[in-house]
């Protein structure tokens, strides 16, 4: 396969764009589901000795069954060995993150209304939450900062981390990543088992109540499995990028941008929405060129997912909500133009000094996105996600009365005689 071309002026333009956009790129298989299914319950029916044998199964790691960590296996040791540059770019990161998600912090609030009635409602963190990172290809120590940065800041009090070390191998910007988000517990497992045990706990794994981070299909179906006995972020699908550009762009500017969520995945989606067919073919040919030097995934993601929009930019917005995309770039002389048109995007950089890659790391927002088009119903991770609403009622004999009458007529109107009765047994002692 190759780029698709779509034209605004085509008569069946609406029709073929939408059914390029419904194609189906992620989701596990039933085969998947099913085997992550019976892990699940393996785990949750056996704990520990579960994990020992599951670790050694797919990663060739020993672990010891009373503390689920292994010898072989030293974070702090790893974390020395992360080199200067890169734990100097973390802790900035981690600073900006930090900056920026403690904005989000939401206030308790409380009003007295004209009855009397002292209402209002409180925020609490959530009290542990579990962080899975990746161990392989897609060992992020940036994803692990985007995770438990918001939770600590949020007041999260217990991190627990999950990620594998096959053969004993864990990355060390992921364990500098660590050590400086403020982690307070490690152990070298993954795959569904490490999020069963999050779940239902295992050994000396105490249960979360919320777990974080991506992972592969495996992971994936796990969270799908254990969401309701705990709380999950999301369900993530492959990484996408729209880009919204005028001509006035370096062509490889822009081809750079596409490419850079290609590389994470073969089944990403990167797209390109211009008004000029000339400058979308120079940036073709500059992201072949590219190519040359990237990932066999890259150059499937492009082939297989990458397409271009020929419309009049008064359009882009339009187009824009209706792919729902998790990354979106505008790129023009006046970008507030067509970003306050947007209504459905996990994130959004403005400007054409604004790629996508700064947001990945160092803006200090988020990149725990939605996916698939879920951006028109979700956002992206923030310190609301780590913490909870209380709403809280403090009701006088003079509120009550103002409330009661009411209240009694619809316990009566809804068939709920108890309802009714705890109300006029107050009215009638009284």
């Amino acid at each position: 396969m190759s780029v698709r071309w779509f034209s605004g002026t085509d008569r069946d333009f609406s029709a073929d764009f939408a059914a390029f956009l419904d194609r189906r790129r992620a989701g596990a298989s039933d085969e998947i589901i099913l085997a992550a299914t019976q892990i699940v319950r393996r785990v949750r029916r056996e704990g520990g000795s579960a994990l020992v044998e599951l670790t050694e199964q797919f990663d060739g790691l020993t672990l010891d069954p009373s503390t689920l960590t292994s010898e072989t296996v030293d974070v702090s040791g790893a974390a020395d060995l992360c080199p200067e540059p890169v734990r100097r770019a973390l802790e900035f990161a981690a600073s900006r993150i930090e900056a920026y998600h403690r904005q989000q912090l939401p206030a308790s609030h409380a009003f007295t209304d004209q009855t009397g009635a002292e209402l209002g409602w409180r925020w609490s963190a959530i009290d542990a939450v579990g962080l899975y990172v990746p161990g392989g290809r897609a060992s992020y120590p940036s994803s692990l900062l985007m995770n438990a940065i918001p939770a600590r800041t949020a007041g999260v009090s217990r991190l627990a981390l999950v990620s594998p070390a096959p053969g004993g191998r864990i990355n060390p910007a992921v364990a500098y990543a660590a050590k400086i988000a403020g982690v307070n517990e490690y152990y070298p497992i993954g795959g569904a088992q490490a999020v069963a045990a999050l779940a239902y706990g295992a050994g000396p794994i105490r249960p979360v109540d919320k777990i974080v981070g991506p992972g592969n299909a495996w992971v994936a179906a796990a969270k799908r499995i254990v969401f309701g006995d705990v709380g999950i972020d999301t369900i993530a699908g492959p990484s996408e990028i729209t880009v919204v550009a005028d001509e006035a762009n370096p062509p490889d500017w822009i081809a750079a941008d596409l490419l850079s969520q290609c590389e994470h995945d073969p089944l990403a989606q990167a797209i390109l929405i211009t008004d000029s067919a000339e400058f979308a073919e120079r940036v073709l040919r500059a992201a072949d060129e590219m190519l040359a030097s990237l990932s066999d995934a890259a150059r499937t993601s492009w082939n297989d997912y990458g397409a271009v929009v020929i419309v009049p930019l008064s359009q882009a917005a339009d187009i824009v909500n209706r792919i729902a995309p998790e990354h979106v770039e505008i790129a023009v002389e006046d970008p507030d133009l067509i970003g306050d048109e947007i209504r459905h995007a996990g994130a959004l950089f403005l400007g054409r000094f604004a790629p996508e890659a700064l947001g990945d790391y160092v803006t200090g927002s988020n990149h725990v996105l939605p996916t698939s088009g879920a951006a028109r119903f979700a956002s992206g991770l923030s310190v609301l996600d780590f913490m909870k609403r209380t709403s809280v009622q403090r009701i006088s004999e003079r509120a009550f009365r103002a409330l009661g009458p009411a209240a009694e007529t619809l316990a009566g109107c809804e068939g709920l005689p108890a309802h009714a009765r705890s109300v006029s047994v107050r009215s009638t002692s009284t």
